[in-house]
């Protein structure tokens, strides 16, 4: 069935209508059971392909012996350790089942009709559905080298823009902002606005320049700043999210959170993976490590890649990269073509463990004709 032919059509409010929803990466399962393979893998979601740490995985089956009771609904733990992590006061954490869901909040409590919200094109996906469903309008400011232009960002602002959605590093281009052109930025945007910096790939960045915005919270009481423990941490199965604002925000924020958003065995994973250090310094290694390798082996392919600082790269292949996906998906090799954000030639590939890089660039030539 289309989505014109829904017979409940009529009776949804007009933005939800008119929505397109997110599409995710394709799961494993799925593709093994369409073309029958049993030996796929996925570089489509940006996982972290060391897992979680093991300090996680305990405290999450401890956790999980008691599924019977809920959860804590206001995660007074989770909260004080993601607070002490930042050097913030709890009451400054909003937490969301994965950042994604703190995204949605934000947009329930400060878009509404007539506003206006504010992103960059090639920016992630949700800032568009998150403001078109809470019925207000999006303004999108054209790219620069497939990177938010600030400036052209900064002329769109005007009396309706209630938030501006920064997303550093960005996804799905991988492009980052320095700390002094973000903070001037930020320092531009009227009193009306809030900023949303997204920093859900923040702890793969180890440009010098590149900020921790958390830290900024002072100076920009309209900021609210947004990380997750999907990436680094390994814990997308488990969705955990937050965000970090002025008290005030976050008590607005809190106001329209569903309660229990956050699962008991989820809360006390994230715990222990803020203090797992060592897990994340193995993830960030590896992370540079396969980017100079996977980044070495698209170029000896003639292929050309957007810088990226995150834990994906994504490639411009030069023609529609549907038929190309399609046909990595019958070599076993799951990755993410892009056209929903406005570029259709280009695939965005995960980092995998370097065996499955080695598929997947050894798949990538076969597919293109191309010696490796």
């Amino acid at each position: 069935m289309s989505r014109d032919d829904n017979r409940f059509l009529n009776l949804a409010a007009p933005q939800i209508a008119g929505l397109t929803p997110y599409v995710p990466g394709k799961p494993i399962s799925e593709l093994e059971r369409e073309l029958g393979i049993t030996d796929s893998v996925k570089l489509a979601s940006n996982e972290n392909p060391l897992g979680c740490g093991d300090a996680a995985r305990t405290a999450y089956l401890a956790a999980a012996q008691d599924l019977a009771r809920y959860p804590d609904g206001g995660g007074f733990a989770l909260r004080r350790a993601i607070a002490a992590h930042h050097g913030v006061e709890p009451e400054q954490v909003t937490l969301g089942n994965g950042s994604n869901d703190v995204l949605d909040l934000i947009a329930r409590v400060f878009l509404a009709p007539g506003r206006e919200s504010l992103f960059s094109e090639h920016a992630f996906a949700v800032y568009p559905i998150a403001t078109q469903a809470a019925g207000a309008a999006a303004r999108v400011a054209p790219a620069r080298d497939y990177g938010h232009d600030l400036d052209a960002m900064s002329a769109l602002v005007g009396e309706r823009t209630a938030v501006v959605w920064i997303a550093n590093p960005n996804n799905p281009t991988g492009t980052w902002i320095a700390a002094e052109p973000l903070r001037a930025f930020l320092s531009s945007l009227p009193a009306h606005c809030m900023a949303v910096v997204d920093e859900a790939y923040f702890d793969y960045v180890e440009q010098d320049a590149y900020p921790d915005t958390s830290r900024w919270l002072d100076a920009f009481p309209n900021l609210i700043v947004t990380r997750t423990f999907a990436k680094v941490h390994g814990l997308a199965a488990l969705r955990v999210g937050y965000g970090l604002s002025h008290p005030d925000s976050a008590e607005l924020l809190n106001r329209v959170r569903h309660p229990f958003n956050v699962n008991a065995p989820a809360q006390a994973a994230a715990i222990a993976a803020l203090e797992d250090t060592e897990h994340v310094a193995r993830s960030v290694a590896h992370n540079r490590r396969e980017m100079e390798r996977v980044s070495t082996g698209l170029a000896a392919l003639e292929l050309e890649a957007i810088p990226s600082v995150g834990n994906f790269v994504t490639v411009d292949l030069g023609q529609p990269a549907a038929p190309v996906d399609q046909a990595l998906l019958r070599e076993g090799v799951i990755c993410r073509p892009v056209a929903n954000y406005g570029l259709p030639k280009h695939l965005r590939i995960t980092l995998g463990l370097a065996e499955e890089n080695d598929r997947m660039l050894g798949a990538l030539a076969r597919v293109l004709g191309r010696a490796r």
